[in-house]
């Protein structure tokens, strides 16, 4: 088996991790030009931008539908198989829309990534996890989520500038999938789980107590999160184009540098975990996002912009790694795997979610409302836990 310290074990797995943030906000800058695009095919306007917008979303729903199978796979089979079956695949469904014209055909390729980013990001979490524990994961954890970032950074700044060219150009960039195969092939190693779990001791020994509190917590602020995050690849380039007349390059930049800003505070997160509990870090998470998009709402410009996104970047890059460390040190080993399947779940719910819930407050309010009215509601949320603090502390340490 390779060595989970060794320096080329943990850039494989944090080049698979990079991944999941391609999924969907590397071609957001392709979709006003999409749109104009399939003008003719699909006359009503609402419908054109409800399906060009599913370019985006549409994964983050197969992702919910996978991403339980894959909790299940990962813990039943192995965590490398997973990884290295659906990093292929991810390869070949992303980069579909490098090559097709129609619409229809584009939406099947995202469908068939969603179910391959939900294998690569549930299989290489729970490896993280089984290779590290305690302020190893933690630290880990947070370089991951930091990586994720700047490989955000990267990849969207890249996206922006091919959609400038051609809006089929940024499908491209999903073959960076299948550079990495080789790399899981020769350094990653199933955890030796087989040693400490056969299937006759699971079945015998008692089974741990599942942290219900812990669960709906996390679960249910994932979503929640990701429900305000993806506010920022599904609608921001529209907003820009309104307000400023943006280009996809400058979409792109903008998008890059709230990933920017996410990955900075994401690799401080192991040094700050040390001195701080989970639920210590709510309202620091909710209120630098609902401070960024309140700002993000009321700008008039593209730099007041980019401020709003680079706060709310910071809160957004220590809530998964906070999430991800707080529940796999609340579930046992064996459950791990369905444990993180389930927050993948919930994370990409939210992001499938987000267009839908937000769409009527648009509709009503524009697009710089909808920032404010969910950048008010973050605040709040912040606020909640702050004042009843200890109440949560309490319930998730009784779970």
């Amino acid at each position: 088996m390779s060595n989970p310290n060794a320096w080329t074990t943990k850039l494989t797995l944090l080049l698979a991790s990079s991944l999941t943030v391609m999924s969907g906000a590397t071609v957001a800058p392709s979709l006003p030009a999409m749109q104009q695009q399939f003008a003719s095919a699909i006359a009503d306007p609402d419908l054109r931008t409800t399906l060009v917008k599913l370019v985006i979303t549409l994964p983050a729903l197969f992702i919910v539908i996978g991403s339980p199978i894959a909790g299940v796979v990962v813990d039943k089979f192995g965590r490398k198989p997973l990884l290295l079956i659906t990093a292929i695949i991810y390869g070949f469904a992303g980069s579909s829309g490098l090559f097709l014209a129609s619409l229809p055909a584009i939406l099947v390729g995202r469908a068939l990534l969603g179910l391959a980013v939900s294998g690569v990001m549930v299989s290489a979490t729970t490896l993280i996890a089984d290779y590290y524990s305690g302020s190893a994961r933690a630290a880990f954890m947070g370089l991951q989520s930091g990586f994720m970032g700047l490989g955000g950074v990267l990849f969207l700044t890249l996206g922006g500038a091919l959609a400038q060219q051609d809006w089929h150009y940024p499908f491209g960039i999903y073959l960076f999938a299948w550079l990495i195969v080789p790399l899981i092939i020769m350094f990653i190693g199933e955890p030796g789980r087989e040693s400490k779990f056969n299937n006759s001791e699971i079945d015998s020994a008692p089974k741990p107590p599942t942290p219900i509190a812990v669960l709906m917590i996390v679960y249910g602020l994932t979503t929640i999160s990701q429900i305000a995050f993806y506010l920022i690849p599904v609608q921001l380039p529209f907003y820009l184009e309104t307000m400023v007349k943006a280009q996809p390059s400058q979409s792109g930049m903008a998008i890059a540098f709230c990933t920017l800003f996410s990955a900075i505070a994401s690799v401080t997160y192991g040094k700050l975990k040390q001195r701080m509990e989970f639920v210590t870090f709510l309202p620091m998470i909710f209120g630098l996002m609902g401070i960024g998009y309140l700002l993000i709402g009321q700008s008039s410009s593209w730099l007041q912009v980019l401020a709003g996104l680079a706060i709310a970047g910071m809160g957004l890059g220590i809530l998964m790694p906070n999430m991800s460390v707080w529940l796999s040190s609340a579930v046992s080993d064996v459950m791990r795997g369905r444990a993180l399947g389930g927050l993948s779940t919930s994370m990409f719910l939210g992001q499938f979610l987000s267009p839908i819930v937000t769409q009527p407050i648009t509709k009503s309010w524009g697009l710089g409302g909808v920032y404010a009215a969910i950048g008010g509601v973050l605040v709040m949320l912040a606020l909640g836990f702050a004042i009843f603090k200890s109440q949560v502390q309490n319930l998730t340490r009784a779970a």
